[in-house]
């Protein structure tokens, strides 16, 4: 089944990259740029970034001008442009919102939406009934509206051509096997950080996010170079915490943020969409408060009391986890979180059992007489433990 990728209304860093990647690694079979804000000028700036090999798979969604000048491959007809350019050879796609649209109007292809809630538009939600959907869909139809990879096999059961996703495309990727176990750094003089990240990966973790409160900027630069050659070796998620303004020269994929730092709005409104955004959280509205703003992961904690924490918030415990994931599953968000601070090896599987999606470890691992063997024992007990 073939998938589109609309760009989100604003531009971001790396955007070009991005929809590069799109076409030619991640198996869209184009990328529509809808820009409704944007001049004609950064629009035509973003498709320069673009090789030019890819231009007929790009659509492009005002500034037909700019589609005929450049060669693109389609335009997408909307209120402001409803008709092609009477010399245009190429696509034309179009948006629909009911059924009796579909064979009301001429186009190569058309987005019928919305099919599921949205995910970009909250409140944007579906009404179509699914039987009637079976009979009136074609080949060229392509679902739109809260359309996520997950979804794409009942779309296609419906007898749509394709699907069309702006929401879900853009975020950072949350590799959930990954996210299972995080490592956090904390500096000792016994152990440098760059032997700790090298054990727990020689273990088998691969989330790992430098902690190194205190240390200057060129500490935390010459340490995360190091880290990202690990990590990069290893195939593990890299994560520095706090500071955003070293994410993009330690190309680090994200960034961890407590609750004293940086909003996670400011924070996304810096690194674009494609990089992780972790938030740290005490309590439900917390989470609530990071899900509005922005973040792809929480840190919920601490579980108990740590020595490597300063301005504790108060501890959960196992039934503070319970009733937060009670009352997440009840809303239904679902972002995941990962439980932090002070846990212990024995703890694992309790604290696994409350409906966590992975275990943030510091001491357990570096305290470790045999840091390797620890790592993969952790990792066996919260694999047994998700069973």
């Amino acid at each position: 089944m073939r998938t589109i990728a609309i760009t989100l209304p604003q531009c971001f860093p790396g955007e070009a990259k991005a929809i590069t990647e799109l076409l030619r690694q991640g198996g869209y079979w184009r990328v529509h740029i809808r820009k409704p804000a944007a001049t004609a000028s950064q629009v035509e700036a973003l498709i320069a970034d673009i090789p030019a090999d890819l231009y007929p798979r790009l659509s492009l969604h005002d500034y037909f001008d700019i589609a005929q000048r450049m060669h693109l491959g389609g335009v997408h007809l909307n209120r402001r442009n409803p008709v092609a350019p009477a010399s245009w050879s190429g696509l034309v796609s179009r948006s629909l919102h009911s059924i009796d649209e579909i064979g009301a109007s001429t186009y190569d292809y058309a987005f019928l939406s919305p099919i599921f809630p949205s995910i970009s538009k909250p409140g944007y939600s579906a009404d179509f009934d699914f039987d009637a959907l079976r009979k009136a869909v074609d080949s060229r139809i392509f679902a739109l509206g809260g359309v996520t990879p997950a979804r794409l096999p009942q779309i296609e059961a419906l007898g749509f051509g394709g699907a069309a996703m702006l929401g879900s495309v853009w975020r950072a990727s949350v590799d959930a096997s990954a996210f299972s176990l995080q490592y956090i750094t904390h500096p000792v003089d016994a152990f440098p950080i760059a032997d700790q990240v090298e054990k727990v990966l020689e273990g088998g973790c691969r989330w790992i996010q430098l902690r190194h409160k205190d240390a200057s900027r060129a500490t935390l630069l010459s340490e995360g170079r190091m880290l990202r050659s690990l990590c990069d070796r290893y195939g593990a998620t890299f994560i520095i915490d706090d500071h955003v303004d070293l994410v993009e020269p330690l190309n680090a994929d994200g960034v961890h943020l407590g609750k004293n730092d940086m909003p996670v709005s400011e924070a996304r409104d810096i690194l674009g969409p494609r990089k992780i955004i972790g938030a740290t959280a005490n309590t439900y509205d917390d989470i609530k408060a990071a899900v509005a703003a922005g973040a792809d992961y929480v840190g919920l904690g601490p579980y108990r009391f740590t020595t490597t924490k300063e301005r504790l918030s108060p501890v959960l415990g196992l039934d503070g986890y319970r009733d937060i994931a009670r009352r997440c599953s009840a809303d239904h968000v679902a972002l995941p979180i990962v439980a932090i601070g002070g846990i212990e090896i024995d703890d694992i599987a309790p604290v696994m059992a409350t409906g966590v999606n992975g275990i943030a470890i510091s001491g357990a691992i570096r305290n470790a007489a045999y840091p390797v063997a620890a790592t993969r024992n952790i990792i066996n007990r919260i694999q047994q433990s998700t069973k």
